[in-house]
């Protein structure tokens, strides 16, 4: 029997159960921490830019060809692309769950290199890049300069040259994307007139540029070979790249008899500015520069975190003066809440569930054995959980709160039998060993019979075979602990500890009264249950109805994925007319500014225009706004909840008339989506074109308006942005060159 060789050797028993609990609190500590296991579908992206190019042109002369190649890569679930107007390309494939997203990288790096030579030059020259690519947002970095000595433009070259390589570096971050205007560039206006005049073209100031804003390798004097007697070898410098407006100015660009030159000062103006203004950014409603972090797939999101605000602290010693930072807006607050409370209820739990045995066994010695199992059983599965490559989020975590009732039940079988051995008279270590040999069997058919309940979880597919792995996989391996606790350690301590009944030794008020309660109840339970049994027909009837109404009930109820969560955050989007400029966008920001600067509820909010969050596209008509909350606490105190705050915002915001503004909760699993609810996508099959294609989506949208179950239906596709075409007589233009 293998227990008897425990409860001679007691030590050995302890040896056991420490090596459990020692492995399984150093595995512990290299966990990953997660709201939810890693069960998005991984995503690879490809991006471009075809400069000057429509939304139009993106889709014929570079998305079609880059996605025949693409589609069919092994694995592949979908893709979709998004075409915008100021030339950017963005491809999005999503492959099934659990495929490696390095290999997947290289799978769809091999399709694109394909399609390349099918592209057009300029797309080329700015290359394609493929990535792999967490889809949701780890945190906002803002960087501001509250006595406005610093412009957005000053700030986001700091954070290019100083902070984001810095960022990328650490350990977890898979993208950093600077929001505001964009990197310092040489701007040159041209007047037409004067071109007119001196018969040039903007083309002749392009090559002039291009000939003369460049690196020049100048070489070496006294290189070998040399004349006899060279005594000394330098090199060459001279001036390569310009980096001042002056210099640009003083380019040149035509010549004529004698001296006379003709320079870009002669024709335009030049000067130091962003290479784009299409985005801003702001905090609060003041101007600032912003960094999102995008976390690397199953990368441990408290960790990665926590080293970005290292980072930054260490970094913001060197900023100059008048150069703060913050982070207004941080997922992983959410999840280490989430966290500490599943913490709490696990210790609740515990402490409760040792009570309850110790009420029932009426004896402390006794309810010391099972309440040893719970820590060995639950740290050791921590153990199991390093070796499956889980996590420690909410449904591991839940299932560990689940397997403490579990953990328990092995133990409680070893001292109840122990102890009905003992009032037989025999001593605690003869009562052990055979009282073990009664139940060995036994304790393992139960765990057998546990573990084959929730080992085949492990096998569903997709998503929520994903989802409900690690939660029936740790409840699993807890109750593998509980086995060999119970056959090792729990024997062992009813040897050493447990003592025979004493005689007329009388139980406590607390526990006599107790005991008559449950006996009281007990026998009413028989007497209700023979009652029962001497009626069968009429029972079974009732049995029968009972099922029927739980099958009713379960149908009756609305289904879903998950239930809808408080995340601390919501998301307005809000778009203008097509067309619409920044500045008319800016107008609408302040109102929806000055709208939550005085919500109950808020505490701060990040402003990225010209930039759409749904399908990271720059337009100038549209942005979105990432409000976050106040903690929870505070707000429950105050009955502000998350639909509260919601509704207040959403029947404010309908008072401005400029744009259509919507406020979308994120979704409740990082990664599916970029907010709550789900994607539809409309395909023109049979070749109707873009507008009618357009009117079709808003057809749907306006039918599933009127569907009671539907709310904030809404589209961003766009067919009919009003543009302006430009007819050129190539015929005049070639012939006056």
């Amino acid at each position: 029997m293998i227990s008897k060789v425990f409860i001679e050797r007691p030590i050995l028993a302890t040896v056991v159960s420490l090596v459990i609990v020692i492995a399984g609190a150093v595995a512990f500590g290299t966990l990953p921490v997660a709201q939810y296991p890693e069960i998005a579908p991984p995503i690879v992206q490809v991006q471009t830019t075809y400069p000057g190019a429509n939304a139009r042109v993106l889709a014929e002369t570079v998305a079609s060809p880059i996605e025949q190649e693409i589609n069919g890569v092994e694995n592949m679930l979908y893709m979709a692309s998004t075409n915008a107007n100021d030339g950017t390309y963005t491809l999005n494939i999503t492959f099934e769950v659990g495929t490696d997203v390095d290999m997947a990288q290289v799978l769809v790096q091999n399709r694109v290199n394909t399609a390349e030579p099918k592209l057009p030059e300029e797309v080329k020259r700015q290359g394609v890049t493929v990535k792999k690519r967490s889809a949701n947002i780890l945190m906002f970095i803002a960087l501001s300069s509250p006595d406005e000595r610093y412009d957005s433009l000053f700030i986001h070259n700091y954070i290019t040259l100083r902070i984001k390589d810095e960022l990328a570096r650490q350990k977890g971050v898979g993208d950093v994307s600077i929001f505001g205007a964009e990197d310092y560039s040489m701007r040159v206006w041209l007047d037409p007139n004067r071109l007119k005049a001196l018969n040039l073209t903007t083309q002749d100031v392009i090559r002039a540029i291009e000939e003369q804003n460049i690196q020049v390798a100048a070489g070496q004097i006294g290189e070998p070979p040399a004349p006899p007697g060279q005594d000394f070898q330098y090199s060459i410098n001279t001036l390569g790249r310009l980096a001042d407006p002056e210099e640009f100015a003083d380019i040149i660009i035509k010549t004529a008899e004698g001296t006379r030159v003709t320079r870009v000062k002669d024709v335009g103006q030049v000067e130091l500015g962003a290479k784009t203004y299409n985005t801003f950014f702001g905090t609060n409603g003041k101007e600032a520069a912003g960094i999102s972090i995008y976390p690397l797939p199953g990368a441990n999101a408290l960790n990665t975190a926590q080293a970005i605000r290292d980072t930054m602290e260490r970094l913001s010693q060197a900023f100059p003066q008048g150069l703060e930072w913050a982070i207004p807006f941080d997922t992983t607050l959410f999840i280490e809440q989430s966290i500490t409370q599943v913490y709490q209820t696990l210790i609740e739990a515990a402490i409760i569930v040792f009570i309850v045995i110790f009420i029932f066994l009426g004896n402390w010695r006794a309810a010391v054995i099972p309440g040893v199992a719970i820590p060995v059983s639950l740290i050791g599965t921590a153990a199991a959980m390093a070796a499956l490559g889980f996590s420690i989020n909410m449904i591991s975590l839940f299932g560990l709160v689940l397997a403490i009732g579990i953990v328990v039940d092995d133990a409680i079988v070893v001292v109840e039998n122990v102890s009905k051995k003992m009032e037989e008279g025999l001593s605690a270590k003869e009562a052990a060993i055979k009282g073990m040999a009664e139940i060995t069997g036994p304790v393992i058919a139960t765990t057998l019979v546990l573990v084959a309940v929730f080992v085949p979880t492990a096998f569903l597919p997709g998503i929520s075979g994903q989802l409900y792995r690690q939660f029936a996989l740790t409840i699993a391996a807890a109750t593998v602990f509980s086995s060999i606790n119970a056959l090792t350690m729990s024997p062992a301590l009813c040897a050493l500890i447990l003592r025979p009944p004493e005689p007329g030794k009388k139980q406590n008020f607390f526990l006599r009264g107790f005991n008559r309660a449950y006996g009281a109840s007990e026998n009413g339970y028989a007497r209700i249950v023979g009652g029962m049994v001497r009626r069968t027909l009429i029972m079974g009837v009732v049995y029968i109805g009972l099922i029927v109404l739980s099958g009713w009930s379960l149908l009756s109820l609305p289904t879903g994925f998950l239930p809808i969560e408080d995340q601390g955050y919501a998301i307005a989007a809000y778009q203008l007319p097509d067309a619409a400029s920044q500045e008319r966008s800016r107008e609408v920001v302040k109102k929806m500014d000055a709208i939550i600067s005085k919500t109950p509820g808020v505490q701060d909010w990040i402003t990225v225009g010209g930039f759409s969050a749904l399908d990271e596209t720059n337009a100038s008509n549209a942005g979105a706004l990432f409000i976050v909350f106040e903690d929870r606490a505070k707000r429950e105190k105050e009955g502000l909840s998350q639909d509260v705050i919601l509704g207040k915002l959403q029947s404010e915001f309908r008072r401005i008339q400029e744009a259509s503004i919507f406020v979308v909760l994120p979704p409740v699993i990082q990664g599916l989506g970029t907010s709550g609810g789900f994607d539809f996508r409309l395909q023109d099959r049979g070749g109707i074109g873009y507008t009618q294609l357009q009117q079709w989506a808003r057809q749907i949208i306006h039918d599933g308006r009127a569907q009671s179950g539907l709310a904030g239906l809404y589209t961003l596709f766009r067919a009919d942005v009003p543009q302006i075409f430009i007819d050129v007589d190539r015929t005049k233009a070639k012939t006056l060159d």
